[in-house]
């Protein structure tokens, strides 16, 4: 064998070695949130994706509690040799940070953003016995009863609080926010008439609205959802509000800035496929396609938005 054969059986036997590290790896992706939700349903359909793209294994891991700060605090603790992503939203990596004061993870330092996947809007919505049918009606409702002005949300601290904080005072009414365990007891109070008024993300509750269990009167995008081009945004209700949130995925400050990399490059791909796209559409989501850079940028805007408002809200825990 000369020199050139060697070289050449070199490079082949290092590049075989390179492929079976890559299709071994295992990847975990951790998600603060139970099976079946929003949150959940996105770090599947792109870990399946990834799976197959990569050709590596991935492992969604839902590790609930605290409101999603469970998880970022066991991702943030992964060794630097460990292939791990959380997928998080506003609620993690932004709310959390500002009204815990022992929260057990610093969101910028600990964590190092990786692709954002998603956006979503949150709608504001009424219960079937309300006698409105359109935003400026129920604010002229709330106006003269303001008793009756509660909102109920999924969870005290999470993005549909502040929201429902903000569309009170635009609309000029005192609300009473009322937190509840998760989408599904609030609307299934709503529908019984237990609370009058929901803000909820608008896919959680568009089932329903179709169904006419409740009826959602405007949606909080800067345009109507692709989802429901039939529901009025809440600027064009009246009120000058736009409030979005989103899921994006993240790597622990311990892993090497390559493979962070890699990662990116990978999920950016994805969600350029046309079939992820189409499930995304399916699970009534919408898809975005963000690179590393554009991901970071977004959520340093993103903070700088909605820092204000959390801390002006004065809420505690």
């Amino acid at each position: 064998m000369d020199r050139r054969q060697i070289m050449l059986a070199g490079l082949l036997a290092a590049g075989t070695g390179a492929a079976s590290a890559q299709e071994g790896t295992t990847l975990r992706i951790v998600s603060g949130y139970a099976p079946g939700g929003a949150t959940d349903k996105v770090a599947r359909i792109v870990g399946e994706k990834l799976q197959a793209r990569l050709g590596i294994t991935v492992l969604v891991e839902n590790r609930t509690g605290a409101g999603g700060r469970l998880a970022a605090q066991q991702v943030k603790a992964a060794p630097p040799g460990q292939h791990v992503l959380m997928i998080a939203n506003p609620a993690v990596m932004v709310v959390a940070p500002l009204v815990f004061k022992d929260n057990g993870y610093d969101a910028e330092r600990d964590f190092v953003p990786v692709s954002h996947v998603n956006n979503y809007d949150f709608a504001v919505s009424v219960a079937g016995a309300v006698p409105v049918r359109e935003l400026s009606h129920l604010v002229a409702w709330l106006r003269a009863n303001p008793d009756k002005a509660n909102f109920g949300v999924p969870a005290t601290g999470s993005l549909p609080h502040f929201v429902a904080l903000m569309l009170a005072e635009k609309a000029g009414v005192k609300a009473q926010v009322i937190g509840y365990r998760g989408s599904a007891p609030l609307i299934t109070d709503l529908i019984g008439g237990q609370v009058p008024v929901s803000v909820d993300t608008l896919d959680t509750v568009l089932p329903q609205h179709e169904g006419g269990k409740l009826r959602i009167l405007a949606s909080s995008g800067a345009a109507r959802a692709p989802i429901s081009p039939k529901i009025p945004t809440f600027q064009e209700s009246g009120l000058p509000l736009v409030a979005t949130g989103w899921n994006a995925f993240f790597a622990p400050a311990s892993m090497p800035a390559a493979t962070v990399q890699r990662y990116a490059a990978a999920i950016t791909e994805v969600m350029k496929d046309p079939d992820t796209q189409r499930k995304f559409a399916a699970a009534q989501m919408t898809a975005v396609i963000s690179t590393q850079a554009q991901t970071a940028a977004m959520l340093k805007a993103y903070r700088a938005q909605w820092a204000p408002v959390v801390q002006k809200s004065g809420y505690q825990p």
